[in-house]
């Protein structure tokens, strides 16, 4: 059994449930924010088969688009000095942790 947890862009998020639900696969949404950006991400936790795992991650892949965001200077963006126009960053796409269960059990 393994726990498969992902936080993709809450863009993002009600596509790959969708899917993830109609191949009849169950997960959990938590809210949560990124540290660089600070924007809206969400945590999906997924628990799943040993054998099924390369078919989650294939659906978060293909759900889970990378595109490119301007962001406005902050105190954050200064590496040598202040940085005064905004920067283009590449946002989205997912990060994907699978982690070994020891016990699963559903109540």
């Amino acid at each position: 059994m393994k726990l498969i947890v992902a936080i993709i862009n809450n863009d993002d998020c009600p596509s790959v449930l969708n899917e993830l639900t109609q191949k009849g696969y169950g997960a959990t949404r938590l809210s949560t924010s990124g540290g660089f950006l600070k924007a809206g991400n969400s945590t999906l936790l997924i628990g799943t088969e040993d054998e099924k795992v390369d078919d989650v991650i294939e659906i978060i892949s293909e759900f889970s688009r990378k595109r490119t965001q301007m962001v406005s200077p902050s105190p954050s963006f200064m590496a040598e000095g202040f940085i005064s126009r905004a920067v283009e960053v590449t946002v989205g796409g997912a990060t994907v942790f699978v982690v070994d269960v020891d016990k699963f059990i559903k109540l």
